[in-house]
Order: C-alpha cells, then structure tokens, then sequence
C-alpha cells in the first residue's frame, strides 16, 4: 500500500487576502493576520523603548542618591566583578576543547592587551552598575584601536530593528556624539534634576511590544534623523541589556530598580513623615493658667491676651528715640533659662504654668524599618551583607562553611551568576572579534569567556563534604569485600561519569609504569608463567634419540645452541611446530 504526503489547505472563510487568526479564526475577515501584517512592508521596524524611558533614567538617579539603594547597587556590582588572581582581570576562560599551553597562553596574553586597552580594571564596576541601574549600557566600539566608549543611554533615540531577519538590530540613532579620548565617552551626560512631577500617573509601560513608532515629541517619519542625532551602524556597537528578550521593552533591558520603585516612594513618604512629626510635635510646650476670678467672657480673653503680651515681650531700654530715652519691646521666645511670676490669693487662686510634653515614641521606627528591609530585600541583597536593623547588625560573619551559610547568601551568589549571565556573551563575542581583527589562529568555538565566579559558597561546603567522606572512604577502601568503584560512589559520592573519568586520568598518569617490560628475556619468561628450571627439568626428563646420522649427541662437546629451543639463531626456524609447555 503505498501513500503520499500533501498539505491541506487552511479554511479562511469569507476573509479574501488569505489570513487566518488562529484565535479568532476566520471572523477576523475585515483585518489582516499575523503574518501579513508583520511582513507586509519591506521597511524595518523602530523600537524607541518605553514612551517614558528617559524620565525614567531621571528617575533611577534620584534612587541612586538614597543610601540604601547606592549601597545596594555597589554590592551587587563588586559582586560581580570579582577578579582572577591568575590573570588579574574580570574575565576566565571555559574551554569547551581541550586546549595546549601555548594556546592557553596566547589567549591569556591577548585578553590581558584587550582589558588593558579598555581600561576594564576601572571601568567594569561601574559599567555592571550602570547596567543594573539603567538596564543598558551602550558603547561604540573604535574601528581602528577597538576602544569602547561609553554613550549615556539617554543619548539613545531609537533603534531600528530589521523583522525580515528575525528582529536584528541595524542602526542605532544616537544624539550629542562629543568623543572624549581620555575618559573614553561618546555623548554629553544627561542632565536631570530628578523632578517627576506626578511620577505615580506617568510611570506605566506602554502597549505594543518594544513600544514601536516614533519617538515622543518628534514630527515627521519615525526614520527622519534630526539636527544632533547620527545613525551608527549596529556592527560598531556594543549594546550590554537585562531583556532576554521576552519582555516589552526588547531590545532595550529593565533596569533592577523598577521592581522597588513603588517601595523607594512609600519609603520615601514615610521618612517625611516621621521628619515633619519630630519637627512639629518633639519640642516641649508650656501651658500657661491664667487666674481671671470672676470677670466676664470678654473681659476674660482680653485680660488674658495682655497677660500674653507681657510674657512673650521683653522691654529693653533704647537710646534711638528722638533724643529721649525709651523702652522697646521685643519678641521674647520664653527662654528656659528665665522665671515666670504670677500672684497668688490666699486661697491657693491664681494663674500656673505646667509643661506639655513633647510627641512620644519618637524612637519607634519598625514602620520605617519594615519598607526599608522590603526594599533591600527586592534587590536580593542578604541581611548579612547590608543591615538594616539592630537583628542584622548583630549577626557574626561566617565564612560560608557548612552550618553557618544563609539561604539568602546561596540565593544571592545564584542570582548574581544568572546577571553575569546576561552580559557575559557580550563580551564573549567581542573579545572573539578582538582576536579574529589582530590575527590569532586559534578557533574561537574552543573556548567561552566568562566572568569570575563571585563567592561561592557551595565551594565551600564541597570542601567540608570531602572533608567527612575522605575518612570513610579510606576505611571502607582497606576492606577487601568492598569493590573500590562501589566504594568511592558510595562514600565519596562520584557519579559514573565522574568514575569514568577517574580512571581515564589514572591511566594517562600510570601510562609509563604499565607498559615497563622485564630487566631481560628471563623476566619477560618468567611473566609469562615460563622459568629456566622447567626447560632444565624437561630436558633431562626427555628420552634419548639417537640421530639418524648418528654424529651427534646431545650433551657432547659440539658448540652449544644458539637459542633456548636449540636451533641455529641464523638458519631458519624449523621447530616452529614444536609447542612449549607452559
């Protein structure tokens, strides 16, 4: 029976360009489909980011300029920018081939060149810092010293992607190019006064995925370049981003603070709050009893109001008044220092003074404390590394061993391997580029370049783990019943593969004491199971034949053979059949 293989055409229904929506189906007649309408124009696509991205960028410096959120984004940043101390720089090398010593040697002398020329020893803390403060980092790459220099993001307009090539970036349209040599910068700094407004109205992400179109305030085709603004060709630039490209603001990153901005306002409300109350309600005031007896309502508040003149004035004598001698009054702020005199019937009538205290539990803080360990928290920065109270403050350090390593600090190393993660291909496939530009001959796809490791405690606790097996395993490796494979699987925890490899390396290393032979011919017999005392046992033993010729006997004066089977070491073997015992 034979068959064919054919396609069934897809039902569009009364939809005349042929588009089907797979969710809608065929009542979506009066609009196109997918994709017709992302491929029906030959002209690329813009992405400008978020309508707000810009004042955003304002906005993550005013979060910098808090202490919790600067000290945050340091660590982070120190974190993962821990240096080699092989090659003193950022950066070590993966093989994924097993490399010489002369090639190892070649990359690492070249990376050193690269990171010298770049000046990443400095520069790289702050570039991780501005790619997790702003999400990007931008650079133009030099195309004779291959030098990068840094371009603000806020310089960024837009970038032009090409969707017939599945969304790769072509141009990027960059304003205020003014090249700095000595400090490696492209653009002029974006200048902001850290003013939102209403930041709560306007800090909303837009539609459209990458939030396509034309930038916010500019007229005319969303590819006019205006006065300032230069299209760089995307091969000469280097774009560093947070987007793995499943969010809405590809191709541009999201920056770590936008999880904690809602926290970073209610924390910052409620220390101006706590502000405004110490202000108004810590000072302690006086309440002032003013005996009146029985005097009317109104000729009450008017005795009262003078005897309030009289306190809160001070009567000084002045020479300013017209060549006579007169009293000024002046404001008087009711010293502590001074004494308050009021008259008293016999009775016990008249006025008093007591004294209100001041606004209580000024000390109580846990509110304010409970928004800033929420904000910490949100940047994933441990306890340990960043108190924030007097239970954080109090915690001893440890040294990540087994036992004491908190579960914030495994999380914490983890997430700052996922942000290298990020923006370690980047550099992988420049330095690649770096090498391919000077000339190396040496295959790229044999190694990867990665950012150091930042501290990793599971290192740590490998080291105590072997620490407790290595003991076990000597004493169950000295018992002859216990197979030693079963054994290290079993009491060191190695995997099949990693006994497989064991034993690979063991043979490579025990190569030469495998393969040494005997000192001469009777050793290598006697490996084979084979002595001299044998060969002389049966010899004696064997009959004695008389030769045909009769001319010759054994054991006679003749000279003696050349070989141990008794032929003639230059005549042929004849005795090739005769069998040794062994």
């Amino acid at each position: 029976m034979s068959w064919k293989k054919h396609f069934t055409p897809v039902p569009t229904g009364d939809n005349p360009n042929g588009s089907y929506g797979p969710i809608s189906g065929s009542s979506s007649a009066g609009r196109p489909g997918p994709a017709r309408s992302n491929y029906s124009s030959y002209l690329p696509d813009v992405y400008v980011g978020s309508p707000n991205r810009v004042e955003r960028y304002g906005q993550y410096n005013t979060m910098d300029l808090d202490s919790e959120v600067n000290a945050a984004l340091d660590i982070l940043a120190e974190f993962c920018t821990q240096k080699n101390k092989q090659n003193g720089t950022n950066f070590k090398f993966a093989f994924n081939k097993s490399a010489t010593n002369n090639e190892i040697n070649i990359l690492g002398q070249y990376l050193k060149q690269w990171c010298k020329i770049n000046n990443f020893e400095t520069r790289m803390f702050r570039t991780f810092r501005n790619v997790f403060k702003y999400g990007d980092a931008i650079f133009l790459r030099d195309p004779e010293t291959k030098k990068l220099f840094h371009v603000d993001p806020a310089k960024l307009t837009r970038i032009i992607v090409n969707e017939s090539t599945g969304k790769v970036p072509e141009q990027y349209i960059i304003k205020d190019i003014n090249l700095n040599f000595t400090e490696m910068v492209a653009t002029t700094p974006h200048t902001t006064n850290g003013n939102m407004g209403n930041p709560g109205a306007n800090y909303q992400t837009g539609g459209a995925r990458g939030m396509t179109g034309g930038a916010a305030g500019q007229s005319g085709s969303r590819f006019d370049v205006v006065d300032g603004e230069i299209a760089i060709d995307a091969d000469h630039v280097v774009h560093l981003s947070l987007s793995e490209g499943l969010d809405n603001n590809y191709p541009f990153g999201n920056s770590l603070l936008e999880t904690i901005f809602k926290v970073f306002k209610q924390k910052e409300l409620l220390e101006d709050a706590i502000i405004i109350y110490r202000v108004q309600r810590a000072p302690e005031r006086r309440v002032f009893y003013v005996d009146v007896g029985n005097m009317p309502s109104h000729l009450a508040m008017q005795f009262v109001e003078r005897v309030k003149t009289e306190i809160h004035q001070r009567r000084i004598p002045s020479s300013t008044g017209g060549g006579t001698n007169v009293i000024d009054s002046s404001y008087n702020p009711l010293s502590i220092n001074e004494d308050y005199f009021f008259p008293q019937t016999a009775e016990g009538r008249g006025s008093k003074v007591e004294t209100l205290p001041g606004g209580t539990n000024l000390g109580e803080i846990d509110d304010l404390r409970y928004f800033t360990n929420k904000l910490v928290r949100g940047l994933r920065i441990p306890s340990s590394y960043l108190p924030t109270g007097a239970d954080d403050g109090a915690s001893s350090y440890n040294d990540g061993r087994v036992g004491t390593a908190y579960i914030q600090e495994l999380r914490f190393n983890t997430y700052c391997e996922r942000l290298q993660g990020l923006i370690a291909e980047e550099f992988n496939q420049e330095f690649k580029r770096y090498l391919l530009e000077k000339g190396v001959n040496i295959d790229t796809s044999m190694f990867d370049l990665e950012f150091e490791t930042p501290q990793n405690f599971a290192a740590y606790r490998q080291s105590e783990l072997d620490n407790a097996r290595v003991p076990t395993f000597t004493q169950m490796s000295a018992i002859p019943y216990v197979s030693n494979r079963f054994a290290m699987m079993r009491f060191l925890g190695m995997s099949e593969e990693e006994v497989a490899e064991n034993e690979r390396l063991w043979k490579e290393e025990n190569d030469e004491t495998l393969n040494t032979g005997g000192e001469d011919a009777s050793a290598e017999m006697r490996g084979a199971g084979i002595s001299s005392a044998g060969i002389s046992a049966d010899i004696d033993g064997a009959e004695d034949i008389a030769p045909e010729d009769g001319d010759i006997e054994i054991g006679g004066e003749e000279t003696p053979p050349d070989t141990v089977t008794g032929g003639d070491a230059a005549a042929p073997a004849q005795g090739a059949a005769t069998a040794q015992t062994v």
